[in-house]
């Protein structure tokens, strides 16, 4: 069967791999379609240190059933979604019943090889169906992340909450806080992005290449600034800035992996007696309420996926995508 694989830093390519060998535990799925996101471009151009080379890529799943196996209750073709991540269950994490942050954990794609193939096993206890498209279906995985940043920052409706970065992760995070019904302003220095944003739960939004955050910010809160800030892009300046511009009391969330070391002036943390938190991955119940939210219609599906390419221009869009990160929210891979 066909696969794409990550062969080095930088180069791709189709390549013909061995048919998966389904264990007792799993469930034979034909794969349909594959998000990329943010980590996938690291591991194309090298920058992520949890990949190893060759790796196929690929954890943004929609596929349908092929063989159940002994699993029954999923009968062939039925469509399904999963959780890409599989813990060690004896970490210190995993006893916290915190298994997506495991010390050990294997996520599709990254540590181990993933599903941007044409057939893959995997356990069936991963395995979510929902009344949804393919579509819908391929980006429950990359807005559960966003989901569990909000869990992570306890929002409730009370709260008004900035989100740096509204990519594709940063998607998730303002419609799981608007979700919950809280007032969402979207930054970003993309206009097409902080559109999509309002169209996902962003009540405002602001351009911080073209004006001045933290004075927006001000005026926009009441001189409070934001109860939370959800940092989901990755850059020194915005993980200090999410520290500076949150209310006093105010809550704190990275997602975003910064590629460097960041420097902080470290007075706010105590002077505003902040909670500072880091998110990691996503839990069954995050993969439920966004699937809840999808079925409902409150996401903007169509204009989230800005490319849709076919399996074999995989490699080609990837180089796109590497040298010009900015035309690029989401790509989807049709796979079959």
């Amino acid at each position: 069967m066909k696969a794409i694989v990550l062969e080095e830093p930088g180069r791709a390519a189709v390549r013909d791999v061995d048919e998966p060998r389904v264990k007792e535990d799993e469930v034979l799925l034909q794969v349909r379609r594959i998000g990329l996101c943010g980590s996938d471009l690291n591991s194309y151009r090298g920058k992520n240190p949890l990949v190893s080379y060759p790796r196929i890529p690929g954890h943004e799943i929609a596929a349908t059933v092929m063989d159940p196996g002994s699993h029954k209750e999923w009968a062939p073709g039925t469509p399904v979604t999963l959780s890409p991540y599989a813990a060690c269950g004896r970490c210190a994490a995993c006893d916290r019943g915190r298994p997506n942050a495991c010390r050990d954990n294997q996520t599709l794609g990254v540590q181990c090889d993933g599903a941007l193939t044409e057939r893959i096993a995997v356990r069936a206890s991963k395995l979510y169906r929902a009344n949804l498209s393919l579509k819908e279906l391929c980006l429950v995985e990359p807005l559960t992340v966003g989901f569990h940043a909000v869990g992570r920052g306890r929002v409730t409706a009370e709260d008004t909450v900035a989100v740096f970065g509204c990519g594709g992760v940063g998607l998730g995070v303002v419609a799981g806080a608007a979700f919950r019904g809280a007032r969402v302003i979207g930054v970003d220095v993309d206009d097409a992005k902080l559109e999509t944003a309002r169209k996902a739960g962003a009540v405002e939004a602001i351009n911080s290449k073209t004006g001045d955050v933290h004075a927006q910010l001000m005026e926009k809160t009441d001189g409070r600034g934001p109860d939370v800030v959800i940092e989901a892009i990755g850059s020194p300046a915005t993980y200090r800035a999410a520290v500076e511009e949150v209310a006093y009391a105010g809550r704190v969330v990275y997602i975003g992996w910064a590629k460097e070391e960041v420097s902080y002036e470290t007075r706010p943390f105590v002077h505003k007696e902040l909670d500072i938190l880091g998110s990691r991955n996503a839990v069954s119940e995050d993969f439920r309420a966004v699937i809840g939210m999808l079925e409902a219609k409150r996401f903007p599906v169509e204009a989230a996926v800005t490319h849709m390419v076919a399996f074999e221009e995989t490699p080609k869009i990837l180089e796109e995508w590497s040298r010009e990160p900015a035309r690029f929210t989401k790509i989807m891979i049709e796979v079959s």
